[in-house]
């Protein structure tokens, strides 16, 4: 199979080169060099919800990795917990917070959510951390996190009191 095969382009166009990537054929090395890092984040939260910004924490990771050109991707490991990317804004976390409520209040009971019905009490935290997402990636140039305008990386709980981890992955160059 050539680089350019499977790569969903019409007849009658020519193929662009394939940049940065490493392939292994019988054990030979082609293409530049990858490094890999995984390291897991654990939080304790003592609320019930919470946003923690992350972003700093990244940081030193990917510096730790020593990757120029890749990627990151950093995703919460736990079903009522989240990692988003937003602007680092008091007031727009205190929004997320009554937006969530409304979407779904927290009811301890039995007779909102069937999940409930099980023993747990955490129905709603299930349902904010599918609204807010499990993970996001996020490009590495030169060395650092590539970022648009106040763009942050945030953990997201819902249903905190105990430790809960985020796996932190950066591969690359």
């Amino acid at each position: 199979m050539t680089p350019e095969a499977g790569r969903g382009r019409s007849a009658g166009h020519a193929p662009g080169p394939i940049a940065a990537v490493s392939v292994w054929r019988h054990g030979t090395r082609l293409g530049p060099t990858v490094k890999s890092l995984t390291e897991y984040l654990t939080f304790d939260v003592p609320e019930r919800m919470a946003f923690l910004n992350i972003t700093p924490e990244l940081e030193r990771i990917v510096e730790r990795s020593g990757v120029g050109e890749g990627l990151l991707l950093c995703n919460a490991m736990h079903i009522t917990a989240s990692v988003f990317v937003n602007d680092d804004e008091p007031g727009l976390h205190e929004d997320y917070k009554l937006w969530l409520e409304g979407l779904a209040p927290f009811d301890a009971s039995p007779r909102r959510y069937r999940h409930n019905r099980t023993g747990e009490d955490n129905a709603d935290a299930h349902l904010k951390r599918q609204v807010m997402g499990r993970e996001v990636v996020i490009a590495i140039t030169a060395g650092r996190l590539d970022f648009g305008p106040w763009e942050q990386v945030f953990y997201g709980e819902f249903d905190g009191r105990r430790p809960k981890r985020v796996l932190v992955k950066i591969i690359g160059e």
